[in-house]
């Protein structure tokens, strides 16, 4: 039998000659369907499932930004390099980190605010009134989102309000890893 014989059978025949009867009586074991049927769902899939729209990019992700607790990276920085020109411009950067975090909320906001404006026209043309009702809650919501990110922001030039959380939370921590520095470099010591 030839590499390519195999191609050219024909109900049992080779090459117009009959098969080894050996073979065709040969049967194959039958192979349970579990084995390449899964009838479970995969409890962590790789593909991400898509987000409900606003979830990432409006409110809630500038206040996981700020209830984020920053201690452990101030002391982990701490022991890195004790240097408090290295705090400062660690608060520094979660600083630049929250005002970005403000600007991507409130680029979202606008962008919502907008689109909704024109849903709202073009619903109202069409005589849609439960429609515009509802979309007008919607931008109710989202100027209140947007006022509130204002505020943030406000009180964070000044150095206060919430975003004042996260630079005291970040100086504790660097604060402990420099005082952990000491205890295990100079207190430990007997003399």
């Amino acid at each position: 039998m030839g590499l390519f014989s195999f191609f050219n059978r024909k109900n049992g025949q080779v090459n117009g000659s009959a098969e080894n009867a050996s073979a065709t009586n040969m049967t194959l074991p039958e192979i349970p369907e579990n084995v390449f049927v899964e009838r479970s769902k995969p409890a962590d899939s790789a593909t991400p499932e898509p987000a409900v729209a606003g979830i990432d990019l409006g409110i809630n992700s500038l206040f996981q930004f700020l209830e984020r607790n920053y201690e452990a990276k101030g002391y982990d920085d701490a022991l890195i390099n004790p240097d408090n020109t290295h705090l400062h411009q660690n608060i520094e950067a979660l600083q630049n980190d929250l005002s970005r975090t403000i600007r991507k909320v409130k680029t979202f906001y606008e962008d919502f605010i907008r689109e909704i404006n024109f849903h709202i026209a073009s619903r109202s043309r069409s005589g849609m009134v439960d429609t515009v009702e509802e979309l007008m809650v919607k931008k109710e919501t989202a100027l209140d989102h947007i006022n509130q990110v204002m505020e943030i922001e406000e009180q964070a030039q000044n150095n206060e309000g919430l975003g004042q959380g996260i630079i005291i939370s970040y100086t504790r921590g660097f604060r402990n890893g420099l005082a952990a520095i000491s205890h295990h470099s100079i207190l430990r010591k007997n003399f």
